[in-house]
């Protein structure tokens, strides 16, 4: 299962997220809720980069499926939050569908 774990800020606000598993849906290289998952994470993450220039921390380990990714002060630009709340919406959508639910963790944590 693919765990995500939210953080939030006291406004609400998404500072940073980080990844823990993989979601056995199917075999390595077939499994379309770790793709789902991935692009919605790393394409969050690229965009963050390209278009609202927060500086962020990321740690990544491919083998366990973790990625720590982290807006370095604390509060996004407006670019970036947005960019993350698309990312949540997506990851929610998964989280919640019958289908997929038993695959993928979504929680909410506030820093």
């Amino acid at each position: 299962m693919i765990h995500v774990t939210i953080y939030q800020n006291d406004k609400n606000e998404c500072v940073g997220f980080l990844t823990d598993g993989h979601a056995g849906y199917s075999e390595e290289g077939t499994d379309v809720v770790c793709a789902a998952a991935s692009v919605l994470i790393i394409n969050t993450m690229n965009a963050i980069e390209l278009y609202a220039h927060d500086t962020c921390s990321l740690v990544t380990n491919e083998e366990t499926g973790m990625i720590a990714y982290h807006i370095v002060s604390g509060h996004p630009s407006e670019d970036a939050n947005l960019l993350l709340r698309t990312m949540i919406l997506g990851l929610e959508e998964m989280a919640d569908d019958e289908n997929y639910a038993e695959y993928i963790d979504l929680t909410f944590e506030e820093v």
